[in-house]
């Protein structure tokens, strides 16, 4: 009987403490979730360093490279977070159990260490995750992510012009050959009359091609016309050259922006590492290509074929010769990191829907009227600058405050 009561004793004893570890548990995850701002600013700034650095790699909800984020701040706390993503080695090299977890799960990858990141910034990416984790994105429509990026309107294209321009003298030598028809009958008509000497002598003069060709009216329409195509063509090759719109050149691999920016959604920043800093985009290095490539050894399209070119680059090191698809003459200068870090000009605005080419070609024409258009047209981003305070309040109530205002048509500004 005792014995009973002892072992009663000691299952009240045993609910209450696993009553009490799973209360504090949920506390806990309460806790930490509570943690994590919600300030909208705080999230934004999240978002922007999550693609910007982690996007390549991960997703909230599913995994990629890396494991999902979807409730990660439940999982460790915040301080083991940040420790994390500052060295992850050294976490891993520390013994810690989900540290090595992680690594053997995902092995050879290691996780990039952001050591320049403070805790704010990592508790920030935290919000974005959260806001995702309890938002998650509806599915979207179309997986190009082209956004509502369109191509502008062109003129009507030379070929199109050309032929208007032949098919009128087409229909100049039909009419042409149907008044032949009709001053013949006109004159088999009359010739049946009683008529003057003169009207008679002017009646029995022939009438064909031959005299219509020797017509000065005629033949100076004909040539008129005919000048005017010749010289509308030679203009067109003069405005034409250098422009290379629609050019897309074989590359060495097979790299398609259709999949990595558009269905995978890679920031164009993370390969183009000096699109905010420098005046060239750059071409990413083998190195950048290898953070997923080590794990992913197998391509949508291309199978293993392609992503070994990359590995033999690696292993003999020995450039990728990528063959450049966007040339301006060396007469024009161009700056990436004032358009995009400064302007916040965006890469489809130049570019076009990047996100939806399997072979990148040249979108826009880049010519220097091109050019031009879009500083006489884009209003200048002066937001948080105080450098242009004055500029805007000289220019209050004058409209838009554009880039061509600024002296962003003055010639220097590109040919110096």
């Amino acid at each position: 009987m005792a014995s009973k009561h002892s072992l009663k004793r000691n299952f009240k004893v045993f609910v209450v403490l696993f009553s009490l570890l799973i209360s504090y548990g949920i506390q806990t995850a309460h806790a930490q979730s509570s943690a994590v701002p919600t300030d909208p600013k705080i999230i934004s700034a999240g978002e922007e360093l999550f693609k910007q650095n982690c996007m390549s790699c991960h997703r909230v909800q599913t995994q990629l490279v890396g494991p999902a984020l979807k409730g990660v701040y439940d999982i460790k706390d915040l301080s083991w977070i940040y420790t994390f993503v500052k060295n992850p080695q050294k976490v891993i090299d520390s013994g810690d159990e989900y540290a090595v977890e992680l690594y053997e799960k995902f092995k050879p990858t290691v996780m990039t260490s952001f050591s320049t990141f403070s805790d704010e910034q990592i508790l920030s990416i935290m919000a974005y995750i959260k806001d995702q984790t309890d938002n998650p994105p509806a599915a979207a429509a179309s997986t190009s992510g082209g956004g509502d990026m369109k191509a502008q309107p062109a003129a009507i294209p030379t070929p199109y012009v050309n032929a208007i321009i032949i098919g009128a003298v087409i229909i100049l030598i039909v009419l042409l050959v149907v008044l032949v028809m009709i001053v013949n009958t006109l004159r088999s008509f009359l010739s049946q009359k009683d008529l003057s000497p003169e009207d008679a002598e002017f009646v029995a003069k022939p009438a064909g091609l031959a005299t219509a060709l020797r017509n000065k009216a005629l033949i100076g329409i004909v040539t008129a016309v005919v000048t005017a195509v010749v010289v509308k063509g030679v203009i067109d090759s003069l405005y034409n050259v250098g422009v290379q719109q629609g050019y897309a050149p074989t590359q060495p691999i097979a790299y398609s922006h259709k999949i990595h920016a558009g269905q995978y959604k890679i920031d164009c920043n993370y390969c183009h590492t000096g699109v905010t800093k420098s005046k060239n985009a750059n071409i990413p290095s083998p190195n950048i290509c290898m953070n997923c490539h080590s794990v992913i050894q197998k391509g949508t399209n291309t199978g293993t074929a392609e992503i070994d070119k990359i590995y033999k680059a690696v292993e003999t090191n020995t450039p990728i010769k990528w063959v450049r698809v966007h040339n301006l003459p060396d007469l024009a200068y161009f700056n990436h990191s004032q358009h995009v870090a400064v302007g916040g000009v965006e890469c489809q605005t130049c570019h076009g829907p990047i996100e939806e080419m399997e072979v990148v070609r040249q979108y826009s024409n880049l010519t220097m009227g091109w050019c031009v258009n879009c500083h006489r047209e884009t209003p200048l981003n002066t937001k948080g600058n105080g450098y242009y305070d004055k500029l805007v309040e000289i220019h209050e109530g004058k409209g838009d405050f554009t880039v061509a205002q600024n002296g962003g048509i003055d010639c220097a500004k590109c040919h110096y």
